[in-house]
């Protein structure tokens, strides 16, 4: 175990060269390991679409599976997606930073390729230290769980590292990571807000602050038999991503903007200088969202939800 790779950001008094190195390595196009309020994610420059393929291929997944991105506040999210309905607002201003994952409509003018999306994004704020103070030095990054899909999702910098190894040139230990329970996740791109898998949030706590439905059973549920085991992945949907493949020119940013930044990059503070769409995306007929394969586990979602 290469002891250089892995740097210490357990105290906020001493982590500074540790986040240094990581701002470093997300501006160059490389990966970080990182802790989160779930298990240590991998994380790459979102708006870097190789820098995104190497995240899928360090895991050893393909782009039908893509990852989320996590972002550092709520003021980041119309940055990122665009007709927000309010009752999703709502959810983030409750549980964010937390366990709550929003699929939505990605904002189109944004030059990013995070896989086969089908327009949608899934967004999250994370309750962790380490990963909010390198979100707002870096802005949104794509993150999945740390480690080889199959495999369980490291809690602690070491299992990352004996999973992930040379694929990525910076971890940052920020000590073992809680774990255990992954991010609710709901998809706000239909015309009612659904859980489309159980975690973190329960329904109850959801429904307490905006109309939320459960998930969706299978067309044949009342036919089929109950599964006894889940699959080994989950079911992703096919098509073709929509955000451009184009890689910005400019940087991850190592210091907040202080004036407009440039139409396809966000600010870390989530402010976009992209003209928003001035048509709400048809709902009619579009291809069903895909479920983020969440930075807290690789585990199926039980029901057959379509997924990344």
């Amino acid at each position: 175990m290469s002891l250089l790779r892995i740097k210490d950001a357990t105290d906020p008094e001493t982590w500074g060269p540790s986040l240094d190195a990581a701002v470093e390595a997300l501006g160059r196009g490389d990966l970080v390991v990182l802790p989160t309020d779930t298990v240590y994610g991998i994380a790459a420059d979102a708006f870097d679409p190789v820098a995104v393929q190497a995240l899928l291929d360090a895991k050893g997944r393909g782009r039908q599976m893509p990852p989320p991105v996590l972002m550092p506040d709520l003021r980041t999210l119309d940055g990122l997606a665009t007709a927000v309905p309010a009752g999703a607002r709502a959810l983030a201003e409750a549980f964010w930073p937390g366990g709550l994952t929003l699929i939505v409509r990605a904002q189109p003018s944004l030059a990013w390729d995070l896989g086969e999306t089908h327009g949608t994004v899934a967004l999250r704020v994370p309750d962790h230290p380490v990963a909010l103070e390198l979100l707002r030095r870096t802005g949104p990054l794509a993150v999945s769980s740390a480690n080889r899909t199959g495999k369980p999702a490291g809690t602690d910098v070491r299992e990352a590292y004996r999973q992930l190894g040379a694929r990525v040139p910076v971890f940052l230990d920020g000590g073992e990571a809680p774990g255990g329970v992954s991010s609710t996740i709901v998809d706000a791109t239909g015309d009612v807000l659904r859980v489309v898998r159980e975690g973190a949030l329960s329904l109850e706590e959801l429904r307490a602050v905006a109309p939320v439905e459960g998930p969706a059973p299978a067309p044949d549920a009342v036919d089929a038999p109950v599964p006894t085991t889940e699959p080994d992945a989950l079911a992703a949907p096919t098509g073709s991503a929509t955000g451009s493949t184009t890689k910005p020119s400019a940087p991850v940013r190592t210091t907040e903007p202080t004036a407009p930044v440039s139409t396809t990059k966000l600010s870390a503070a989530g402010a976009s200088s992209a003209t928003p769409a001035t048509a709400t995306p048809s709902r009619a007929g579009t291809p069903p969202p895909a479920v983020p394969d969440d930075p807290a586990t690789d585990a199926p979602q039980p029901g057959g939800e379509p997924g990344r």
